[in-house]
């Protein structure tokens, strides 16, 4: 998994409340168990029309805005049935990290563990960010993971809390697959000990 270490880069706005997960990737995409290739399917009842062209007006289609790695959204996103499709369409766009006033429970846990960061902010730091991110791509916000901080493009800084493991695995690129890993050598000694100790098994 991509370490999220600081990022700097366009914030799409995304005011709408409750956007839930079959708004994010809905249910006819749901099929594949691959984690890659969601993202042209992300959104997709709000980003193209019945003939599958683009509806120009959505943020995510409008030029400024393609290359977002940051969205700034309405309360309670990613709302609705789980899926962990939501934050991987979400990723293979490009999006990196998501800032609200609050998200659902299993959507907001399933973003760390594909590399997205889900920042709680209150409502009046959210508001200043919308406004930030409407200014379009020559509004670049910046998000460091180490120091808990947002900074908008006019250099007002925000402070986040995030909880302590779930930031070193952010920064450290740590899935479940990673954080196995990093345990291999004490994982390998209990086996050889095992299997010493009962080797008819």
């Amino acid at each position: 998994m991509e370490k999220f270490e600081k990022l700097t880069g366009i914030a799409a706005p995304m005011p709408l409340v409750n956007i839930d997960t079959d708004m994010i990737i809905p249910k006819q995409f749901l099929k594949t168990i691959k984690r890659s290739g969601l993202g042209v399917n992300l959104f997709d009842e709000m980003r193209y029309d019945d003939n599958g062209d683009e509806i120009p007006d959505f943020v995510l289609n409008m030029p400024q805005y393609r290359e977002a790695e940051i969205l700034v959204a309405g309360d309670n996103f990613g709302c609705g049935s789980s899926r962990e499709h939501a934050p991987w369409a979400l990723k293979d766009f490009g999006i990196r990290a998501i800032v609200s006033t609050s998200f659902a429970d299993i959507f907001y846990n399933n973003c760390f563990k594909n590399g997205i960061l889900p920042i709680v902010l209150p409502q009046e730091a959210v508001d200043v960010l919308m406004k930030d991110a409407e200014k379009g791509s020559n509004a670049r916000m910046t998000i460091d993971l180490e120091n808990q901080v947002v900074t908008s493009s006019d250099g007002e800084t925000f402070s986040f809390e995030v909880d302590s493991f779930k930031k070193h695995c952010l920064l450290n690129g740590l899935d479940d697959i990673g954080l196995t890993m990093e345990k291999a050598a004490a994982i390998d000694s209990f086996e050889a000990q095992a299997s010493q100790a009962r080797p008819w098994v």
